[in-house]
């Protein structure tokens, strides 16, 4: 088939090579404009940009994916399909029909469960013991349209989202090549979702991922895993700043929500509304992230510092 690929972050990655391998002729790759990052806000380009010009793939970054002149230019490459990963903006119902067979998307979840931007990080965040991927057909709505494929994937204990994103997006990745075998031999089902059973996973910000120390362990163990490694959860401590934490795990020891009571190589244990975790990975303002014991021994928190307190 001759594809149009839209995809920006690394979890697009795996199902753009898949694409290549498989012997699909990837007419562009279509992804986001180049935004600054890292201390020098340097402008930098996607992850799928690097790896389609590699590939020699033709690159198209608009800063809007509508009007007259890009859906003109979207024609001219006379594509059988476009295929969705994590592009990074809607997409309008005149862009999505370009194609002959339309668009199909790579959403990371069980649809019609976790419609949205962010099913990976909500699907741990909420407790869930098993997710998975969809292949749908892409129509106006918020990951609405009917579904291809659907492929079930457990979620382990202690998994952080970025662990299960990565899984995720190789599976996504031989899912999608099923699919569109099944489509050129006319044998693709699909199947329209239930909207009555649609849930949602809206974007993660910054206020979103400050923890909430009176929530039981296993739920604040779960906001840290859930929010590893983008944005990252995080709470003030102090004069210290905003923390990110991560690396949790379950304690049963209790004290006042927020408050250290144990500090060591093996990791800072913090009091939660019920029970306690033990952080081993974190990231003080301005520093990279580390093993919390190296933090301990450069005496950036000790026994009786309480998070959750402004400075």
């Amino acid at each position: 088939m001759k594809v149009i690929f839209w995809g920006t972050p690394e979890f697009a990655l795996p199902a753009l090579r898949a694409l290549g391998d498989e012997g699909h002729h990837l007419a562009a790759v279509v992804t986001q404009p180049d935004r600054p990052a890292g201390r020098g806000r340097a402008l930098t380009p996607s992850p799928v940009k690097v790896e389609a010009e590699r590939e020699g793939i033709p690159v198209l970054q608009p800063e809007r994916a509508r009007g007259d002149e890009f859906v003109a230019q979207l024609r001219a490459l006379d594509a059988d399909i476009s295929v969705v990963v994590a592009y990074g903006q809607i997409l309008k119902p005149e862009v999505l029909a370009v194609p002959r067979l339309g668009s199909v998307n790579i959403h990371g979840s069980l649809l019609p469960e976790l419609r949205g931007a962010a099913p990976v990080q909500w699907s741990i965040i909420r407790g869930f013991d098993v997710t998975g991927v969809t292949i749908m057909q892409m129509d106006a709505g918020l990951d609405s349209g009917p579904t291809l494929l659907r492929v079930e994937e457990p979620i382990e204990a202690d998994e952080s989202a970025s662990e299960l994103a990565g899984r995720l997006a190789e599976v996504g990745a031989e899912a999608l090549l099923e699919a569109l075998a099944l489509l050129e031999a006319g044998q693709l089902v699909r199947q329209d979702q239930d909207h009555a059973r649609a849930t949602y996973a809206p974007k993660l910000d910054r206020e979103t991922a400050r923890l909430d120390w009176t929530l039981p362990a296993v739920d604040v163990s779960r906001w840290m895993r859930g929010l590893d490694d983008v944005p990252g959860a995080w709470s003030p401590l102090g004069a210290r700043g905003p923390v990110k934490l991560f690396r949790p795990k379950l304690e049963v020891q209790g004290g006042e929500p927020g408050m250290v009571l144990e500090v060591g190589d093996a990791g800072v244990l913090v009091a939660c509304g019920q029970g306690s975790v033990r952080v081993s990975e974190v990231q003080p303002p301005g520093k990279r992230r580390m093993p919390a014991g190296e933090w301990v021994r450069g005496r950036g928190v000790a026994v009786g510092d309480r998070f959750g307190v402004e400075g």
